[in-house]
């Protein structure tokens, strides 16, 4: 399995700074204040198929390319914009960069649903993809071993625009200017367990897995009476009132999606209500999403695994 480091940044200015490289001679514009950052992934001598047109005929032409992949999710204050507004606003900052653009569509001419799940896309709830609204636009830069790819996926719900980011630079991560991925913690301690703990966690890899939670199959109650993850987690949010979680929930294999889905969120909602009823947290520092077995860490032919796939994930936002 390919490395692969999470990471929070807020502001475009500081995103196009590490994710679109300066491949041309100008230098960056100024940010966008209403910018947020959901997540960042890196993948170290990772690939990508860059789409170059619709589906089409049960497929998408693509080309294949391998560098340093930075998939990144953005969101921010989209009322009233249009998806060819949002796009406007990253197309002038692509041109300055040098980028050309090779291939651009707009929903249906995309190919709709067929489209949307042929390309890499991150999951709900970091990147929502409405399939009657959504843009895509891939980009190249310069030529031969030093080329760079990108490609943009943007769409909006009632209240926000969604933008997700794949950059494909040559060379490894650390020729890419990146830090490298944080140690592993030494063997008998869990990063969670303390405030500094999960302030490390955030600011490495932008979650804290709550490791010590324990849900039965089929079940959304916490097993438990006390959880040092949770109490460390609400002194962080105590200490950072400005700071805001999303708590995540995934569930293992066993039956339909749907009912996953439901609850998933369920679980991430009794432990919402854990830290506001037992540890005081506010409920306007907290949200509670799910996604069912949509991202599993574990194996789920395995009774180890399907524990481990049931699990809550605490994703660090910063309020604007």
């Amino acid at each position: 399995m390919r490395a692969m480091v999470i990471r929070l940044k807020t502001g475009f200015a500081t995103l196009l700074a590490m994710i679109l490289p300066a491949v041309g001679q100008a230098a960056l514009p100024e940010k966008p204040d209403m910018a947020l950052s959901v997540a960042e992934r890196i993948e170290p001598h990772g690939s990508y198929d860059l789409p170059l047109g619709p589906w089409r005929d049960g497929r998408i032409e693509t080309r294949h390319v391998e560098g340093t992949v930075t998939q990144s999710i953005w969101r921010l204050p989209a009322t009233g914009m249009t998806t060819l507004q949002i796009l406007a606003l990253l197309r002038d900052q692509l041109d300055a960069l040098g980028y050309e653009t090779v291939f651009e569509c707009a929903d249906v001419a995309c190919g709709g649903f067929d489209f949307r799940f042929g390309i890499r896309v991150a999951p709900e709830p970091e990147m929502h993809v409405d399939l009657g609204d959504f843009r895509f636009l891939s980009a190249e830069a310069g030529a031969g071993d030093a080329a760079e790819a990108l490609s943009l996926v943007i769409s909006r719900s009632a209240r926000d625009g969604f933008v997700q980011v794949i950059h494909v630079s040559p060379g490894s991560h650390e020729q890419a200017g990146l830090p490298p991925a944080p140690p592993s913690p030494e063997p008998g301690i869990m990063a969670n367990e303390t405030p500094d703990g999960v302030a490390a966690a955030f600011e490495a890899a932008g979650l804290v897995v709550l490791e010590d939670l324990s849900f039965a199959t089929g079940s959304s109650v916490l097993d438990g009476d006390d959880f040092g993850s949770l109490r460390a987690l609400a002194e962080y949010l105590h200490a950072n009132p400005e700071h805001e979680i999303i708590l995540v929930g995934h569930t293992d294999a066993e039956g339909a999606l749907d009912g996953n889905i439901a609850l998933s969120k369920q679980r991430a909602a009794a432990v919402m209500e854990w830290l506001v009823a037992r540890h005081g947290v506010p409920p306007a520092q907290l949200r509670a999403e799910g996604m069912g077995y949509l991202s599993p860490r574990a194996s789920n032919l395995t009774d180890e695994g399907r524990a481990m796939n049931r699990r809550v994930e605490a994703i660090l936002t910063l309020s604007e």
